[in-house]
């Protein structure tokens, strides 16, 4: 299994090229997309012309540690002149006028193609596409895990080093936790979002699928900081990540909180795995104590009040007017209103715009997002008061293993509960690491390593030294 830091070595030493390597995946992708569905768009001749221009920049010495680097981007970025879908019937045929500031910052390394991904953003499962399910690599029969199921599939299939994604509340540690893959969701504002298209924008953060915790590093060092054109990007300095993950570990402080192994739907193999893995942190020499977050259980219903309210005011730019799908049968303006987003989107989205309109509505805002915002104030404080004792904190990933296809497609509330451990750090904003763990049953299990605001580097410093060890 290749990584980033190997094959960058190579490059540099020219026992392989860009050209090279990008052809590898490609055919690799070409080899098992008809199973896995990870992909709705491949950029072959965009990705071959990319790697052209990679190999002619190392040439001259003018290189980053992803140069020529083959990668996957969940298809909500926004890529000039290719079809950004955002997974739904609304866009099918969108192509962006401009770039995500990530793929800009990404320009020269190699993107093979557009992942697969849940409606806007919606699921748990990488069910909710209009492009098909993803399947998951270790079981075909069962989900890869929502919302970015086509980059944590294909990163675990070999059909790319890296993937970007994004994570609202849990899109990228659920799928890489079931995927067995490396998943960060960063500190709210630590990347840009401009150019990913919005689904809750108070909780919407880009991050990245690696096979290991070094290649997190190097990729989140290529895509953190302050972006003029996104200002919830604080002009908070960027660590050196790889060189603060060669620092000792044994000075960081961890809790691990009690409410996270009680919670329900915890799968008694998961809890056993994940609770072996904080043994062998123990034995790394770190300091480990039990902690309390008595808010943790609130993070379900706040997060599905306050996301479905957002979504209701993210999607209805979607109208059949100025871009995207536009019903043929409409006569009126009303009617294209109406019918656009009718046959447009799925029934996830539909579910969550009704929600939230609900919840904003008059006569109900007080009773609905207005409690649901001062309980995600009481979420946040509980972390606050936590990390005033450690540094991180740890915790499953997910309360189990990746489930089988169509097995929660009837409810919505079992699937909602994928979200259980993931959603407490995404209301609070909180940066989160989702390391493999161990298997349960021949299907991986995630190990989620919790951090204070802009601490990437404790999350991915202590990543690391548990997968060494």
């Amino acid at each position: 299994m290749s990584t980033i830091y190997e094959l960058h070595k190579k490059l540099v030493n020219k026992e392989i090229s860009s050209v090279e390597l990008t052809k590898e995946y490609l055919k690799t992708i070409q080899q098992k997309e008809p199973e896995l569905n990870a992909f709705i768009t491949v950029c072959e001749k965009e990705a071959l012309a990319q790697a052209e221009e990679a190999d002619k920049l190392i040439a001259v010495e003018d290189y980053t540690a992803v140069t020529g680097m083959p990668y996957a981007a969940k298809d909500l970025f926004c890529t000039k002149g290719i079809k950004t879908t955002a997974g739904s019937k609304i866009l099918e045929s969108y192509v962006p006028p401009y770039n995500a500031t990530v793929i800009n910052k990404l320009s020269d390394a190699v993107l093979l193609g557009k992942a697969n991904m849940d409606e806007f953003a919606m699921g748990a499962s990488g069910e909710k596409s209009f492009f098909g399910p993803t399947k998951n690599p270790y079981d075909l029969t069962r989900v890869s895990g929502g919302t970015s199921s086509g980059p944590a599939a294909a990163v675990a299939a070999e059909e790319a080093l890296f993937s970007l994604g994004t994570d609202t509340g849990g899109s990228i540690r659920v799928p890489a936790s079931f995927c067995g893959v490396v998943g960060l969701k960063v500190t709210y504002g630590r990347v840009s979002r401009y150019g990913a298209i919005a689904m809750a924008s108070s909780l919407d953060t880009v991050g990245a699928m690696t096979k290991n915790v070094k290649d997190m590093a190097i990729v989140l060092q290529c895509i953190a900081g302050h972006d003029d054109f996104d200002s919830t990007t604080p002009k908070v300095a960027v660590d050196d990540y790889a060189k603060e993950m060669e620092k000792d570990v044994k000075k960081l402080r961890v809790g691990v909180p009690k409410e996270y192994f009680t919670l329900d739907g915890m799968d008694k193999d998961v809890k056993k795995i994940v609770e072996q893995a904080i043994k062998r942190i123990e034995g790394l020499g770190v300091r480990v104590e039990e902690v309390s977050l008595p808010y943790t259980k609130y993070a379900i219903p706040v997060y599905y009040i306050i996301v479905p309210s957002e979504v209701s005011s993210n999607l209805a730019r979607y109208d059949g007017i100025k871009y995207g799908y536009r019903a043929k049968d409409a006569d009126e303006l009303l009617d294209v209103y109406l019918n656009s987003r009718q046959q447009g989107m799925g029934d996830e989205a539909k579910r969550r715009i009704m929600i939230g309109a609900y919840s904003l509505s008059s006569g109900y805002y007080d009773a609905y997002y207005k409690k649901a915002s001062q309980v995600r104030t009481l979420i946040r404080q509980d972390f606050q008061k936590v990390f005033q004792q450690v540094d991180c904190l740890l915790a499953p990933t997910s309360p189990t293993t990746a489930f089988k296809l169509g097995e929660k497609n009837n409810d919505p509330l079992s699937m909602y509960l994928a979200d259980i451990c993931t959603a407490p750090a995404s209301i609070a904003g909180l940066p989160a690491l989702s390391v493999p763990c161990g298997l349960a049953n021949n299907l991986p299990v995630g190990l989620q390593i919790i951090g204070n605001y802009f601490k990437e580097s404790d999350i991915l410093k202590l990543g690391s030294a548990y997968e060494q060890q």
